[in-house]
């Protein structure tokens, strides 16, 4: 199992970075060991000072395929859920100024948190999916997949051209804006049209 992220999905997440807009998909992975299931609590890593949320709408890959085309992406997922792709935005910042790759500050351990999955079938529109991070009651992150730059089957579609999905694989669809710091006490909860599909606690 492997875990796909999409940067800069959003435009107003990618200003508010101060990214150009991607013309094309942008992609990284994470390491099986980033998923932390089950509500279990996230353990603050002592090596950031600087750890920020990214709440992202997650598609669980059904079906293998390679060079899937888009007309037929539906076929190859059929499970959406909510998640966190945590950021060690100090370790980042230092990786971006060296010209360095930044997975340290993005693939550690347990920072892909996954909520439960519900059925897309049970989610009518998909390109109007609303979802929401709360952070100790108060809402720092809101978002709807109508603003995605790029489609969830556009997305699966330029990945499959260079990654094969395997079943179980997972894809981490991009932030909205609004992303910011976290703190030991913290907890989160995430709602997708306004289901709850996790609440997690920093320690």
């Amino acid at each position: 199992m492997k875990i796909i992220c999409i940067g800069r999905n959003y435009a107003e997440h990618a200003k508010e970075m101060k990214s150009e807009v991607p013309t094309e998909p942008v992609f990284f992975m994470k390491p099986d060991t980033a998923l932390l299931k089950d509500n279990e609590p996230f353990y603050f890593p002592d090596f950031t000072k600087d750890l920020h949320h990214e709440i992202e709408v997650v598609l669980k890959i059904s079906k293998v395929g390679k060079h899937i085309t888009e007309e037929f992406v539906h076929k190859y997922y059929d499970e959406i859920s909510l998640g966190i792709d945590f950021t060690a935005r100090d370790l980042q910042a230092q990786c971006k100024a060296k010209g360095l790759p930044w997975e340290k500050a993005k693939s550690f351990d347990s920072s892909a948190p996954i909520g439960k999955f519900v059925k897309k079938t049970e989610l009518g529109d998909l390109q109007n999916l609303k979802f929401e991070l709360k952070i100790n009651n108060e809402t720092k992150q809101k978002g709807n997949t109508s603003d995605l730059l790029f489609s969830f089957d556009k997305v699966i579609a330029y990945v499959s051209q260079f990654v094969t999905l395997k079943v179980g694989d997972l894809i981490y669809t991009g932030t909205p804006e609004g992303v910011g710091p976290v703190k030991i006490g913290d907890q989160l909860q995430g709602t997708l049209n306004g289901v709850e599909l996790f609440c997690f606690e920093i320690k």
